[in-house]
Parts: C-alpha cells; structure tokens; sequence
C-alpha cells in the first residue's frame, strides 16, 4: 500500500485538480436535485391510506379537500364572490362551502343550525378545498394575495409550501453559522493557524461532492436535504485531524514530508476506514426502515461519510503536501489544558458515575414507554408561526376539521346506505357527501349527469367523502379511523381504501413504530461485528455499545421528564445517527487504553487515557454538538430543531459516558476482558517491581 501512497503522492497537483474540479461541478449541479417537503410522501408504497390515495388519483378528478380559508367580516353574498374567486385559482380543483350543504335561498334562521356553523359564524366564512399538489406552491400563493394577510389559512399544502420556502434560507443561516463554529473550535484546538483552513477545504470538498451526487437519487426529503451536509461535516471532520497528526509525528521522527504522508497515511488508512466504517453503518441502519424518510437519510448520509472517507485519505495527503511549509509558519503553542485535573476528577467520581448510570437506567426505560410521540407534520413549525396562528385562529372559531375519501366497491346501493348511515351517526362526522346521500339509491346511475357522477362513482368504486370534528393527529383521531375503517370492513371485508390526513398519520405511527425495533437491532448488530473484527474480543464490543447505548437510552428519555413531545422520526434517526456518530469515541478511547495497559496498572493507564485522549474526543464532540444546536436555533422547522436537540445532547453525553463511565467498565471488568478476547497484553500489577539503588 505504502508504494501506491507515494505514487499518489507524485501525482499530487492531478489528484488534486481533479477532486477540485469535481467539487466544482457538483456544487454546479446540486441545484438539479429535487427536494421533497411532503412527509406523507415517504409511507412505503403497500400502506393501506398509500394504495388508497394511488387508486382514488387513478379514478376521480378530485381529491379530498386538503385545506381550509377563513375570511372574516363578510356577508353571505361576499362570501360567495369569495369562493368564486378561490374557485378561479389555478391548482384549486374544488372549493367546499355553505351553499354545497344547504339551500342558500331559504333563511338560516331556519336551517339546521350545527350545519350552518360548521361553514359560516358570526360574520365569518370557512371554505374547505382541494388543493393540486403539483400546483401548491402557486394556488397558496395566489389564495393569500385573495384574502390578504388579516385573514387565515391551514392545511398540508400550507405547510408544505412553508417548508419549501423557509428551507432554503434555513440552509444559508445554518451553514454560515456552523463553518464559523467549527472553524474557531478548530483553530482552539490545533496547533496551525493555517490547519483548520485545510480541515475546512478537505471536508467542504467532499460534503459538495455529496451534494451534487444526490442526483443519482431524483429527489430527497427537505430533512436530509437540510442534515445531511451538516452532520456530514460533524461526523467526518476527525478523519483529517487524526491523518494530521500522524504526519506530524513522522515528521517529528525525522521522515521527509512525503516519506512521513506516506507512512501516515499507510498506517493510519485502517484506523481511519474502520472508525468510519462504524458511522457508515450507523447511517446504513436507517435504510432498512419501512417509513422511506430512513433509506432517504440513509443512502445519503451514508455516501456521505464514504466520499468523506475517500476523500481524506487521497486528497488531504496531496494538498498537504503543498501546504505543509505554511502550517509550519504559522504553528502555535496549544491552547488546550492538559487534562490531568480532569483525569484525576474523573478518577474520583467515576464509581459513583456508574452507580448513577446503572439506577437512572430504570427510569429511563420506563420513561420512553410514556413519551408523547408526535408523527405527522402538524407540529412542524413553532408555536409563534404565522401558520400555527392561522391555524389556532380558525379551529378557535370552527372547531378542528379532517376530511376523509372511503372507496367503496360499487352497485350495492343497500350495503352503501347502511355505511352511509352508520358514518352519519358518529358524533364527529359533520357532514357526508356520497351517491346514496346526494342523488338518492332510488334514482339510477343512467339518469345522473356524467360530470356529477364522476366526482362520486368511477371505474367500479363509490367514493364518500366525510368531514369531522377531529384534528389531523390526535388520540381521538387515530380512534376515529379505526372505526370508519371498522364500519367499512363490517360492509365490504377487505375491499375498502380509506384516505385522508389523519389514515395517512394513523399509518406513518404503525410503519414508523414497526421499524424502531429492528433499525436498532440491524445498528448494534453491525457495528458490534466491526468492533468484533476491529478488537478481536466478544466482550469489548459490548462494553463499548453499552456505554454508547446508556447515552441514547438517557437522550431519548429526556423529553418524558421535561414534559415535551418527540418527533418520532427524530427518535428514530438519533438511535442510528447518535450510535454511528459517537462510538468513534469509543474506539479510540478503548485503544489508547489497552495500548497503555501493556506498560501501566490498570488504575494509572485509565487515567493517563483520560487525560490523553480528552482533547480528541472533546473537539469531536463538541463539533458535533454545536452542529445540533445550530440545527436547533437556525431552522424553523420543530422536525429539524428536535433532532438538532437529540444531537446536540446525544454527542455531550456520550463524552461523559465516554470518559467516565467507560472506564469503570474496562477496569472493574478486565478479568472478563482478559478470558474473551485474543492478543492483548496486559502489564502484570502483581510482578515485583525492580528496585534501583
């Protein structure tokens, strides 16, 4: 390997211009990749509400009403001129308001009153509509510029075009906020005033590379989109400041600057592959998950740390090499603290640490069983956001409201008057639309106008569309399907689609809640077998998951007892991302322990590890968790935010597991290490020392 390095490395200036010149155009194309802002989008394609929708766009024109317009301050007649305009807005297929329910030309006064407030109340109109989308981003816009800034709008389109806008001006906020950050952590934390320039130049090649590489994929979701460049330069920045050091040390041997790039990189290529190996897999977990935002994350973050990989290992030692005279002018004494008092601090308190561990371990466990799980996107934007506002402003005044499309088999008027009449009677429903209600059974399909038919039966199927008192994502809702789904199976057994926000939700919890288990199993179980291989022990690779894991398991009950919801999406991904991330720290912890054991007593190496590995993990850490909380305080999405909070929490905890808790572990349970693994030596404490006159 040494001979191609250095072959390599006399082709440093080609090497170079090509991995540049590649960053170049991918930075160029990366515009071309298209990004999805529909979570919905990514239930896998067998979900019951997923083959719904898909049959209900194959047959009718319309689909069920997606968002609702509240006008303020008008009459029954300027309501009307209101929808009329709605109706003329390119990308708006239906509009649903009073004059469908009742008969306009008889007094209210007179009507049925709950049918009446359902649609307009004191001076107020609410117009329920099915928004196109392909055409949203225009339709919303051209919907405000009807009813103006004073009046309110809701729905998944609304929510969905929000995202698409603030996401771009999220990205640019983060990114020029998190490159400053990270680059004065490094400047505190090398020793070269030009080293963190050349770590930033290394790692931003390979996060446009990425980017631009994303093409392969058509499209990806707007929470990798936003993510991925973020936690990619989080989680691969220690490639090259480990590769650094290595040639520093060569150096310092006495090698010439290309004998001593080509040593480091020859024996720090393993290390270096293996500790992203571990994250490569973190990340691949994800992609075995149902719920298809996971293979999103997955296959992009993945390619991600790969690229970042290759790219630290052939580009960084070729640009080095023309830089390496102005590192040297610019050198600088540490400004990091020895550590020692932190390593005999931590020597004092690790015991008690474990106890802790081991106790709040219970809690947390039961904890995560009660946490309020949040699925949908409902609550994907703060509590002060024009769209929640809008939002609260018309359910305070209409009530919460959720359409539904049931497909039924067609022809059998009898089975379709039962189900129709069962619906009717659920207290949340506020009205039905179907063929048995608006035409009548005793009135043949042949005597309906085709247009009318059409929106109502098509191509063997019977649609009826039913709006409820319910909101989108909620316990009730989720009961709610389940018995619509119950009354339709009871009538047609099997052969019925129901569709509508709260099924597609109701679906998104059952396909996100089947996968938790099992990423998390294929993400230890991975990662166990590299580390397996790694240190040829059975007992290390689980010391070193369970002090990872006591970290998630202690991130992940937080939210139970500060009394805040969690993305489920969010939990998913920081089991994978957390385990991927941190066990670097880990690894190198663990090595840097045993390489000390073979000279030092179990109790000292301990400690001389702490002290010597602190920087390392510290800076890594750090960086880490000043990508989450950059993601926490610069997006203005709640999805986004809470994982930046589960990283950002998930990478300090780790640090303290790390250098604490992992090495009780090593010390208290070396007699089990020592039985369980092949090839370690260790210092025999019970030899007599030689005595020197």
């Amino acid at each position: 390997m040494e001979r191609i390095v250095t072959r390599m490395l006399r082709l440093r200036g080609l090497v170079v211009f090509l991995f540049l010149a590649l960053a170049l155009f991918c930075g160029f194309i990366t515009p071309l990749v298209q990004i999805n802002y529909d979570i919905a989008d990514y239930l896998p394609p067998e979900a019951p509400s997923t083959v719904g929708l898909d049959l209900m766009d194959e047959i009718y024109d319309k689909a069920v009403p997606n968002t609702r317009v509240m006008v303020e301050n008008v009459t029954i007649p300027e309501a009307l001129e209101y929808k009329a305009r709605l109706e003329a807005v390119d990308g708006v297929e239906d509009v649903n308001w009073l004059d469908d329910q009742l008969d306009l030309t008889v007094p209210l006064e007179i009507q049925d009153q709950k049918s009446v407030a359902d649609w307009y109340r004191d001076g107020c109109a609410v117009y329920s509509l099915v928004v196109d989308t392909e055409k949203q981003i225009a339709a919303i816009g051209a919907i405000r510029e009807i009813i103006g800034e004073e009046n309110a709008m809701s729905g998944t389109p609304v929510e969905t075009v929000d995202a698409h806008l603030s996401a771009s001006s999220d990205m640019v906020r983060m990114m020029s906020i998190i490159l400053p950050l990270v680059f004065a952590i490094l400047l505190f934390t090398t020793t070269s005033w030009f080293e963190p320039v050349l770590f930033m130049l290394n790692v931003g090649v390979a996060i446009l590379i990425n980017m631009g590489t994303n093409l392969i994929f058509g499209e990806i979701c707007f929470i990798t989109n936003t993510t991925g460049a973020i936690l990619q330069l989080a989680c691969s920045m220690d490639y090259a400041i480990f590769l650094l050091e290595r040639f520093e040390e060569f150096r310092q041997e006495g090698l010439e600057p290309e004998a001593a790039m080509a040593q480091a990189v020859t024996r720090s290529a393993g290390s270096i592959a293996s500790s992203g190996l571990t994250t490569v897999m973190g990340f691949a977990a994800l992609i075995a998950m149902q719920f298809l935002i996971g293979p999103d994350m997955g296959y992009v973050l993945s390619k991600g740390i790969a690229i970042s990989l290759v790219t630290t290992l052939v580009f960084m030692p070729c640009v080095t090499m023309f830089c390496y005279k102005l590192i040297d002018r610019t050198s600088h004494r540490s400004f990091m603290p020895s550590f020692r008092g932190l390593a005999r601090a931590t020597g004092k308190v690790k015991g008690f640490v474990t106890i802790g561990v081991a106790v709040l371990l219970i809690p947390c466990y039961l904890a995560q069983q009660n946490i309020h799980f949040v699925y949908g996107a409902s609550e994907m934007t703060g509590p002060d956001s024009q769209i929640v506002l809008e939002r609260n402003a018309i359910n305070d005044r209409f009530g919460e409201s959720s359409s539904f499309a049931l497909l039924v088999p067609q022809g059998n008027t009898a089975k379709e008057q039962a189900l129709n009449d069962a619906i009717k009677d659920l207290p949340q429903v506020s009205s039905v639309l179907s063929y048995v209600e608006t035409v009548g059974r005793s009135i043949p399909e042949a005597y309906v106008p085709p247009d009318q038919l059409k929106l109502l039966s098509s191509q063997g199927y019977t649609r009826l569309v039913i709006s409820a008192r319910i909101p989108s994502e909620s316990a009730e809702s989720f009961r709610f399907v389940e018995t619509l789904r119950g009354l339709a199976q009871d009538q047609y057994p099997d052969q019925y689609h129901l569709v509508g926000i709260p099924a597609t939700i109701y679906d998104m919890k059952d396909t996100i809640t089947a996968d938790s288990v099992k990423v998390n199993l294929i993400s230890i179980g991975a990662i166990g077998l590299i580390l397996l291989v790694n240190f040829r022990s059975l007992s290390l690779p689980v010391l070193l998951l369970l002090t990872i894991e006591s970290s998630i398991f202690i991130n992940i009950a937080v939210p139970y007892f500060t009394g805040s919801h969690l993305q489920y999406i969010g939990y998913l991904i920081i089991s994978s991302v957390q385990l991927g991330a941190t066990v670097d720290y880990a690894i190198l912890f663990t090595n840097r322990y045993l390489e000390l054991r073979r000279e030092k007593p179990k109790e000292e190496a301990a400690t001389e590890t702490i002290r010597t590995t602190a920087a390392s993990i510290l800076t890594s850490g750090g960086i880490l968790a000043s990508a989450g909380v950059v993601l926490r305080f610069c997006s203005s999405n709640l999805i986004i935010g809470q994982l930046g909070v589960l990283v950002a929490r998930g990478a300090i905890l780790s640090i303290v597991m790390v250098l604490v808790l992992l090495p009780t572990l090593l010390t208290k349970l070396e007699w089990l290490v020592k039985r369980t693994s092949r090839k370690l030596a260790f210092y025999d404490e019970t030899a007599p020392k030689e005595v020197t006159a």
